[in-house]
């Protein structure tokens, strides 16, 4: 089979030069296509500002994004728990995350565990309801980017933890955790984690990517 390829000038199949990124607050994907704004500056940083908050009409905002995400047969199968730092609800999410996760996490403003809900009432499986959550989530985050607050997906946490605290019932799948916040200082980072906070940021090149484009 050939490979794929895309309409348009054709694509750069050599990354650029790799260069440690100084500039935290604008790290700008180097793309091959013209974005928006809110796509070319996300990413994912784990240095937060331990003092920022998220006020509760931004919050009321980015779940306004997520509940206007599309999903099969409109059935918007997802559902959040969103915990802010300093609550009884915080402190349960961030003791079921995992790893390096539970070391940079507590200074988030928010953590949003992400839940999929696999049956309808009637018990009818939902197959898309984990594709479906995570079409809302990046709206959620695409949201977020344009306040002007950071997100961070995390999959390292105890999801069981997480459903026997909050008593979730079956249906209910813990999928994901988003941490959001202000950006903070990387050198309040441990060295491994704060190695991977300024190193450059790489993806696949599209002709990768695409199996067929006709």
């Amino acid at each position: 089979m050939e490979r794929a390829t895309l309409p348009g000038p054709p694509l750069p199949t050599k990354a650029a030069p790799l260069t440690i990124v100084t500039d935290l607050s604008s790290r700008r994907a180097d793309t091959t296509a013209p974005l928006i704004t809110q796509l070319v500056e996300r990413w994912s940083p784990r240095a937060y500002d331990p003092a920022a908050e998220v006020s509760t009409e931004v919050l009321r905002t980015l779940l306004e994004a997520a509940r206007w995400a599309p999903s099969a047969s409109n059935s918007q199968p997802w559902r959040f728990i969103v915990a802010r730092r300093g609550t009884a609800a915080f402190t349960t999410v961030h003791d079921a995350l995992r790893g390096h996760n539970q070391t940079w996490a507590d200074s988030a403003a928010v953590l949003i565990v992400n839940i999929a809900e696999s049956a309808d009432a009637e018990g009818r499986p939902r197959p898309w309801a984990r594709y479906d959550l995570g079409q809302a989530v990046a709206h959620l985050t695409v949201q977020a980017q344009h306040e002007g607050l950071h997100t961070h997906q995390m999959g390292g946490f105890d999801a069981a933890k997480i459903a026997a605290a909050f008593e979730l019932p079956e249906t209910l799948e813990v999928v994901s955790i988003i941490a959001i916040g202000v950006l903070g200082n990387a050198d309040s980072l441990p060295e491994a984690l704060r190695e991977r906070e300024v190193a450059p940021r790489r993806r696949k090149p599209l002709d990768e990517l695409v199996i067929a484009a006709e």
